[in-house]
């Protein structure tokens, strides 16, 4: 078992690199095309951007199932091998791309290495026993953080290659790219020993199987959240650090790497636990905390001018005097406040500035109870970036404990069929990173608010919740109330 473990952790180490090095190719749209558009090299619009950033996330989600059916007959290493190689092309064509459609289609091309996932999932299963299965997986996961490497890295290297060639220095960047997957993918093809699952007899049939349960299509909407919506935002969140906060690339290119890495590397230690708490339980915990953090990142940076207390006249009078600070009549004299002078940047909570406004004039005639002048409160709110960043740092890193959590269950109830399952619920999962992109861009032209993307968050996150609180009610009322802490483990396939 040494040995086998041995030679195990030596196919894990070279997973995890090789679905490192894809996943950072396969979230470069985030960083390229945003610098692309900000320095005016192309001028594609809000949506067209949004399309740009989802579609190499399309490609790699919906082809998951195929190559996690193909890597459980034949194993990972042809499968990966060819991927990487397949995948290199695209990213060298991509100097030549001078059109918004061109770009579209070899986006949509090298975002195939994003099946990587599923592959990587399958490869790293077969190898391992059940009780290493958690651990395993969640090491492989942080090959997530591969999208922090491209959000860290790259904005400086654009700058560097644009230096002397503003205009075409940015085409070197996919060559780069191209490079390191055609050299990860010889490694594979030479140094890699292959071992398949144990299905190689199943129909294709007998390998969808397990699609018909509804278990798969629940943690396939689990994944869309704590998977699909990181890569949406981990692509997303450069336009938006530049256009909220006026940041340069590369600082949002930094605040964006610590949202993407510490989500990446803290999947090992959600599978760790997933296998000491359970699944279910910690993913309880990662959807209150993605309902509560979106709720707080939904507050905008924002201005509201708003009615204030104003002054009205007690009794029937003519105006005789308008001060600064006070108006006479005459009967009477009533203070005002002016307006003060506010801030461009306040405090990290809300701040109100209230003051009125005159609205009679001199020698005018009031009556009882009329308006004399009208009160006007301004609440700003910074959203401060720092706050913003903890914040969303926080969602990500539950996000990442989810992931593993999710994947917890798969080699345990398919143990065979594990690149199928996990295909399919990677897929789902890989929608949301395709859909995110092209849907907050659709929101923001819609409604003109970027938190509008992270309403969609707390909207995702509400309903994965509800239908996990109505399982599992429905689970324990049909079974005896005493083992419903086991219900995990009993009836798996009811539900």
């Amino acid at each position: 078992m040494n040995a086998n473990l041995s030679s195990a952790h030596r196919i894990l180490f070279l997973n995890t690199l090789a679905f490192t090095i894809c996943f950072a190719c396969w979230t470069l749209n985030g960083v390229l095309v945003t610098y692309l558009v900000d320095n005016n090299i192309f001028n594609w619009s809000v949506v067209e951007t949004g399309w740009l950033l989802g579609i190499p996330i399309l490609s790699g989600s919906i082809m998951r199932l195929p190559l996690g059916i193909l890597t459980d007959k034949y194993g990972g290493k042809p499968v990966f091998s060819t991927l990487l190689l397949l995948c290199s092309i695209p990213l060298f064509l991509l100097y030549f791309a001078d059109s918004y459609w061109i770009y579209l289609l070899l986006s949509v091309l090298f975002g195939m290495v994003g099946t990587a996932f599923a592959v990587g999932i399958a490869f790293t299963s077969a190898w391992y026993p059940k009780e290493w299965q958690g651990r395993a997986l969640g090491i492989f996961g942080m090959g997530n953080a591969g999208a922090a490497l491209t959000t860290f890295f790259a904005p400086t290297l654009l700058n560097y290659l644009s230096a002397d060639d503003p205009e075409n220095g940015w085409r070197m960047l996919p060559i780069i790219y191209g490079i390191t997957l055609t050299i990860i993918g010889f490694i594979f093809l030479f140094f890699v020993e292959n071992k398949k699952a144990a299905v190689q007899n199943k129909s294709v049939k007998q390998l969808l199987n397990p699609l018909s349960k509804i278990r798969v299509w629940r943690f396939g909407l689990y994944y869309f959240l704590v998977f699909g919506l990181f890569v949406a935002f981990s692509q997303w969140l450069l336009p938006y650090y530049v256009s909220v906060y006026q940041t340069s690339l590369v600082l949002a290119g930094l605040l964006t790497s610590a949202f993407s890495l510490p989500s990446g590397v803290i999947r090992a230690f959600g599978g760790y636990l997933s296998d000491k708490f359970g699944a279910r339980k910690v993913m309880y915990w990662v959807l209150y905390s993605s309902l509560v953090l979106s709720g707080l990142l939904m507050l905008p940076k924002m201005e509201i001018l708003t009615p204030g207390k104003g002054i009205t006249a007690k009794k029937t009078g003519t105006v005789q005097t308008i001060e600064k600070d006070k108006i006479i009549l005459d009967n009477g004299e009533f203070s005002i406040s002016s307006k003060p002078e506010i801030p461009q940047q306040t405090s990290v909570l809300p701040k109100s500035f209230s003051w009125q406004e005159v609205l009679v004039k001199h020698n005018e005639k009031v009556q009882k109870k009329q308006l004399l002048a009208q009160g006007v409160t301004l609440i700003k709110f910074e959203a401060h970036i720092w706050v913003f960043s903890i914040l969303v740092i926080l969602i990500g890193i539950m996000w990442g404990i989810g992931k593993a959590a999710v994947y917890k269950h798969i080699p345990e109830y398919f143990p065979n069929e594990v690149g199928v399952v996990g295909g399919m619920v990677g897929l789902i999962g890989g929608l949301g990173g395709f859909i995110g992109p092209i849907l907050f861009g659709y929101l923001l032209d819609f409604s003109g608010l970027w938190t509008s993307s992270w309403i969609f968050v707390f909207l995702v996150s509400a309903i994965s919740l509800f239908w996990m609180n109505t399982i599992i009610k429905k689970m324990t009322h049909k079974e005896a109330p005493h083992i419903k802490d086991r219900i995990e483990h009993v009836n798996c396939n009811k539900d």
